[in-house]
């Protein structure tokens, strides 16, 4: 698998070779991140469990898709940010493991502040 930093720098060849860094700016990518998103939930919206499985077996291209226009854009944006994506995510998910420890979170779907 490509590292971040590779797949951000195949990212910038395909936007510079168009010539578009001139449109992507932080505001514009955070809302392509939602867009894109958006794009992604309507791939399972008002679909039960059941048919939300069978619309990954029969759709998977088109989830895959989505979500990496998701992954594109916050991979553009972060570096857009001078943000080393990999280390931010590692900060995070070092801060979420002192916000839900495992002795507390285990089997939980509660938020940090109501566990107990």
């Amino acid at each position: 698998m490509d590292s971040i930093s590779e797949i951000t720098t195949r990212i910038n060849e395909f936007r510079d070779a168009r010539d578009w860094k001139q449109f992507h700016n932080p505001k514009d990518m955070a809302i392509s991140v939602s867009v894109e998103a958006a794009e992604l939930m309507e791939q399972f919206q008002w679909k039960n469990e059941a048919e939300c499985a069978e619309q990954i077996k029969n759709n998977r291209e088109a989830v895959a898709d989505e979500m990496a226009d998701v992954a594109i854009y916050l991979f553009e944006l972060a570096d857009l940010m001078n943000m080393d994506l990999g280390s931010e995510m590692l900060r995070k998910l070092e801060k979420n493991a002192e916000k839900y420890p495992v002795q507390k979170a285990k089997g939980s779907n509660k938020k940090y502040d109501d566990l107990n």
